[in-house]
């Protein structure tokens, strides 16, 4: 039910991201969803990519500290207020999200966000109860 994401420890300077992305281009693994996150000197980069484990081994093998967590993903309408009626949901439960990103799908009508919370089941089922739409690994790697 929860998604694999990655997280990549990466120096805040030009040109960083670029051997990690090559190498996940060269492995023929795509990249569904994307957030970088900086201070001054690092960076956090988190990806759901459509094979977590080779793409691990991938830039484990170009030197990269790589951790995986699970994350949820949720479907929200594409309209003004779809993605404030998870978050009330979410905090109506007490939850506390933790960071959050969206991405591109070719789905109408829907947009896509990646949360980051401290109980995912929790977060889960209160989600499912709010009738918010629960994505999975699977459905992102059909989008």
């Amino acid at each position: 039910m929860f998604i694999k994401q990655i997280s990549i420890f990466v120096e805040n300077s030009q040109g960083k991201i670029l051997p990690i992305t090559k190498a996940l281009a060269d492995a023929n693994i795509d990249i569904r969803a994307l957030s970088v996150s900086d201070t001054r000197d690092f960076g956090i980069l988190r990806m759901i990519v459509a094979d977590c484990d080779k793409a691990c081994s991938v830039l484990r093998e170009i030197g990269c500290a790589v951790a995986v967590n699970e994350v949820i993903g949720v479907g929200v309408d594409d309209t003004p207020g779809g993605f404030s009626k998870a978050i009330e949901v979410l905090n109506d439960a007490q939850i506390s999200v933790e960071y959050v990103y969206a991405f591109i799908s070719r789905t109408e009508n829907m947009a896509y966000v990646i949360l980051r919370v401290e109980d995912n089941e929790i977060a889960a089922k209160a989600l499912r109860d709010g009738n918010i739409r629960l994505i999975t690994q699977e459905d992102i790697l059909s989008m």
